[in-house]
């Protein structure tokens, strides 16, 4: 008996793990363990009764009341309304006119518009389909590698969960109770230097297997008359919005649960004036952000009561107590917390890493000590783009990779799964890369803040 209660704690994250490989959708896994748990902890006198009553205020109090996570569903809203009334389609079609001489032009304009839809919308399944409808047939018919055409796909699509403003960012700010504001700042710099390395990466391939990526017939005279008009005024209304959310956070008008009602109208005035939204166009946008917040607040409930029964179990001490015996020192630390969560990304999505690993090793991350190398009051910050990063691995590696699948289900027969996979290894490759000097390189991340946020 004493044995179990000393590793209830374990147990309950073993069992958290093996539920997440079973069929069952995410929330229900995390409520069951939580309630399987909570009436082991009762049993063995770990809880008592009044404690577990008290959850309810727990998720209603850290949910549904708190205002950073309003932002979240006016993110997704601003994205829907942009893929549906076509505002990124035209700038896609205009990048790809202007840069299709350019070896690996197309490549390029789909790389350059990922990291446009990123910094306006952050909604990854959106950005990857679209991505895929409109310029992964052009590709292949203008003779691109699948291979290369299918990772410039998906790795330009997944930019969103880190340039923000980020879904993804407001979740992983709430969880370690950050500034949001400094965690978007914090994410900006390293989201442009990854989408600045895969633009390098495609006229380095461009350049040396020219086969992989030919260049296209230049546009024929008829269609250069107002080629330039088009490009700036569809370059124009994306960069309107990004200067609305964006511009709004960074110069202090606005905090970013405001920005997101800025950015949420700026893209129904942009509709409008592109004279595309009806009703049809803004109830699907309306249908399309509830079911999909409505998917995430589900799992945020679901791991909000497993946190809650996992600390008073004594899940902290124990996390903090098998970390302080492994003996691998601060450093050694932080490299087995970056490679469990890779390993994670191959089988979970980054909303279930999130929510289990953040809040085990955040208490670790507030302990550790890296002398000069990060200020102490810096280091939840930098770990937290670290992580951010690292997720974005979990969109592309296989088996479960989500963009892979948004890539595939879109393109259907046009690519092969295993032309899929093999394109995205560069693009991971990339990402390790860029982790690795993130983490020999904590300015990349940190300066841009205290720039800024003085």
């Amino acid at each position: 008996m004493e044995f179990l209660i000393e590793f209830l704690p374990g147990f309950m994250f073993l069992a958290l793990i093996a539920g997440l490989f079973s069929t069952l959708p995410v929330g229900v896994v995390l409520m069951g363990v939580t309630l399987i748990f909570g009436i082991l902890a009762l049993m063995l006198g770990e809880m008592r009764f009044a404690q577990l009553t008290l959850m309810p205020n727990r998720i209603f109090g850290g949910i549904i009341e708190n205002p950073v996570l309003v932002a979240a569903p006016m993110f997704i809203f601003m994205g829907l309304i942009m893929e549906r009334t076509r505002v990124a389609e035209d700038l896609l079609i205009s990048l790809q006119k202007v840069l299709r001489v350019v070896p690996g032009g197309l490549a390029l304009a789909v790389t350059l518009m990922g990291t446009i839809l990123a910094a306006a919308t952050g909604i990854i399944g959106a950005s990857v389909v679209m991505l895929t409808v409109l310029a992964l047939p052009t590709m292949l018919n203008r003779g691109y590698s699948p291979a290369l055409a299918a990772g410039t796909v998906a790795s330009a699509g997944t930019l969103g969960i880190l340039i923000p403003p980020s879904v993804m960012l407001v979740f992983m700010g709430d969880l370690l109770t950050l500034n949001l504001a400094k965690l978007f700042v914090a994410a900006f710099m390293p989201g442009m230097v990854l989408a600045g390395i895969y633009v390098v990466y495609i006229v380095l391939r461009a350049a040396f297997d020219p086969a992989s990526a030919p260049k296209a017939p230049p546009v024929p005279p008829e269609e250069r008359k107002g080629l330039a008009r088009e490009f700036i005024v569809s370059l124009a209304l994306p960069f309107l919005i990004i200067v609305a959310v964006l511009g709004s956070i960074l110069g202090g008008f606005a905090t970013p649960t405001e920005a997101a009602g800025v950015g949420a109208f700026a893209a129904l005035f942009l509709g409008f004036l592109r004279g595309r939204l009806d009703w049809t166009t803004l109830s699907g946008a309306m249908d399309g952000s509830v079911r999909t917040i409505a998917m995430l607040f589900f799992i945020f409930v679901g791991a909000t009561a497993f946190a809650y029964v996992f600390r008073h179990v004594g899940g902290e001490h124990f996390i903090i107590d098998t970390a302080r015996s492994l003996a691998l020192g601060d450093w050694g630390l932080l490299a087995m917390m970056m490679i469990m969560i890779f390993i994670m990304g191959f089988f979970f999505d980054w909303i279930e890493i999130t929510l289990i690993v953040l809040p085990v090793f955040a208490p670790i991350v507030q302990l550790m000590d890296l002398g000069d190398h990060v200020a102490q009051g810096d280091l939840i910050y930098w770990f937290a783009v670290l992580v951010a990063v690292n997720l974005q691995t979990s969109f592309l590696t296989p088996p479960f990779g989500f963009a892979l699948f948004y890539l595939k289900g879109a393109a259907g027969g046009a690519v092969s799964m295993a032309q899929v996979y093999r394109g995205i290894i560069p693009f991971v490759l990339l990402q390790v890369a860029i982790l690795g000097l993130l983490i020999w390189q904590p300015w990349i991340v940190l300066s841009l803040p205290e720039a800024v946020l003085r």
